[in-house]
Order: structure tokens, then sequence, then C-alpha cells
């Protein structure tokens, strides 16, 4: 089992929070305020190892939903779930796992960090973490190293867990480590717990963590730690997010939970994005009898946990737009690995979250 790697001794502060006009320009930060909505792509276990053609052709999909004529439409960032290196988090992996392969994606990439993004070889004299800091965690917005010939700055992110503030959206990222099934200490839970309880009001609350809290893929499944500590956080804090985003389950998976929030009942969903290239899809469970899961499908010894919508036999992306009522989504599955150059992503699951009345439709 691995072990738990302690986090990099970053300088800035609490509360570790990105105001996103520090990364885009004011322009079109005015013209996503004045278009009423944001949107942006989500996806997770993203590197490329044994056959890099699949993360192409996710990125490659991504990039068709821009809009050069019609900005104020184009997708504002991409939010990556995490495990954006395998199988070692270090920085000689950098340049081909993710720097080729999003050379021409046009907008910010942000990141949480996965288990193998902290993990490091055990002959190796990197610490954990550090190829994620100097590329995603850099003191100022440049190209480094391990960027090669890309014209790709570092992102600035002020920690490995940590806040973005946009236009209509607040995501909190959280850090689950290396260990299987995910840990977060009493440092990362007490600012987490903050993080909740000081979220603006009227704008939609996101969170996103690596390890998911529910699945039923074959590989993983859920992580009861995770799930303790989240709960732990809403009920402290006294606050609900909108949606949850994880990885790690290399599928889609949208889990429904209904959440009690001062007797009211509010539908969570939980989403599980885990489908941006890395070469192994993870298969859902099967039945007693050997049959594929059917949807929708109670969670055993769960009657609050739904399995609404499985994709897992196709790498793809999630396309999230937001606005003060809705947050809606299309998850896009892509077809085949090696049609780089066709039109090869289909809407495979679409829903929207009504804000106002916590359920989705």
């Amino acid at each position: 089992m691995k072990s738990f790697m302690n986090y990099p001794n970053l300088l800035e502060k609490r509360p570790y929070h990105l105001p996103l006009n520090k990364v885009i320009p004011k322009q079109h930060i005015k013209r996503t305020s004045n278009s009423g909505s944001i949107s942006f792509h989500i996806v997770g276990d993203t590197g490329g190892t044994k056959t890099p053609a699949a993360q192409h052709i996710v990125e490659v999909a991504m990039e068709s939903d821009f809009d050069h004529n019609n900005p104020s439409k184009n997708p504002t960032f991409l939010y990556h779930l995490g495990d954006v290196i395998y199988k070692f988090g270090e920085a000689s992996e950098y340049y081909s796992q993710f720097y080729e392969p999003y050379v021409h994606y046009p907008a910010p990439i942000f990141a949480i960090p996965g288990n193998k993004d902290g993990d490091v070889h055990p002959n190796s004299n990197e610490k954990s973490l550090a190829a994620f800091v100097n590329n995603f965690c850099a003191k100022k917005q440049e190209i480094t190293p391990d960027a090669g010939d890309i014209d790709r700055d570092a992102m600035i992110q002020p920690n490995v867990y940590w806040t973005l503030d946009a236009p209509f959206v607040t995501i909190i990222g959280l850090y689950s480590n290396v260990p299987d099934g995910g840990v977060i200490k009493k440092d990362q839970f007490d600012w987490f717990k903050d993080e909740l309880r000081t979220a603006p009001e009227g704008k939609p609350l996101i969170v996103s963590v690596h390890h998911s809290p529910f699945s039923a893929d074959d590989e993983h499944s859920g992580s009861d730690t995770i799930l303790k500590v989240l709960d732990k956080g809403f009920k402290e804090s006294g606050r609900l997010p909108d949606i949850i985003f994880s990885g790690h389950a290399h599928n889609y998976q949208k889990f429904t939970r209904k959440l009690d929030n001062g007797g009211k009942k509010h539908e969570v969903p939980y989403l599980v994005v885990g489908t941006g290239g890395h070469w192994k899809l993870h298969i859902m469970q099967k039945l007693n009898n050997g049959n594929q899961i059917g949807v929708p499908f109670k969670l055993l010894d769960r009657d609050d946990v739904v399995l609404e919508k499985y994709c897992d036999d196709r790498y793809g992306f999630l396309l999230v737009r937001v606005t003060s009522k809705k947050l809606a989504g299309k998850f896009y599955s892509v077809t085949s690995p090696y049609t780089l150059r066709s039109k090869a992503a289909k809407i495979t699951d679409d829903f929207e979250l009504d804000l106002q009345r916590h359920k989705l439709v």
C-alpha cells in the first residue's frame, strides 16, 4: 500500500484562492460576465503512456468546442481532475504526457493532483508533487523547462489544494494524496471546511477531488475515506456543494444523492470523469448473473445514492455551462482513438441541474 506523502512547502498563505482574472485577460472576463454564463471542460486521468492516441483524440474533440467567430460561447478553461501524469509524477514525463498533447488547446488548464501525480519512483531523488508544483503552482506564468519547445505557460495556482474564483462559479479543489482510497489530513480538512463556510452565496459551488467517493467500477470502487471527509465538511460548515467531480476510475459515471440541507432534500450529482485518455479503461461491475449493471442502479446498502448513467467503453470529456440558475453538462464520448481528423465525439450524457430547486431535470 502506498504511504501518505507530505505536501510541498509553498510560500503562499491561506486561503489559497486564485481569481480567474489573474489568468484570463480582462476583456475575456468582461465578455464572459456580460454573456450571463461560463463554460469549461472537465476531464481527468489523461496521461497517455502505452497508447497516447486516445489522449490526443480527446484533446482534438475538446478543441472543436472553440469557435473563433463567436468567442463568448467558447469554453473559458479546462479543469483537470488529476492523474495528469503516469506512472510517476516526475518532470521527465510532462512534455510527452501533458505539454505535447495539449499543444493546440487554446485556453488555460487548471488541475488538482491525482495519486499518480504525487507518487515518485522508489529510486528517484524527486520529491512528491515537485513537478506538479513547477508546472501548475509556479510563482509566475512562464514557460518551464518541462514544456520544452511548447508555448504554454505554467499555471499559477496557490497550492496543491485551492479554490478557483470565477464568474458564476466557485470551484474548491482538494488533494487526496497517494494512498489507496485517498487521505485528507486535518490541515487540509480545516481549510476545506472554511472554504465551504465562506463560499459566496448565490453562486454555484463545485467541489473536486481525485479519488471518487462513489464508483461502481470493477477496479477501484468508491472511497469511504473521501466520502466521510466530504460529509464531515458539509455537516460542520453547514454548506452543501451543488455538484462534485472526481476521477481515478477510468470511465464516466453520474450518481445522484439526496442530502439533507436544513430539513430540505437537495439532489447532489456526483460525477466521475476519468476518461481523458489513459490507455486502460475500467469496466463496471457485473451483476451476479454476469450481466452488465443497468441504470438507474442503487448502490448496495445505500438508499440515497443512485447510478444514473455511465460509459465504460469509450474515452471522453465533460463540457459544463453554468448560469446563476442552472448548471448543465454534456459528456462527449470518443468513438475511436484512430480517427483524429473526423467528428468522432458524440453526446453520451446530457443533464441540467436546477440550482433553485436543487434537482436534476
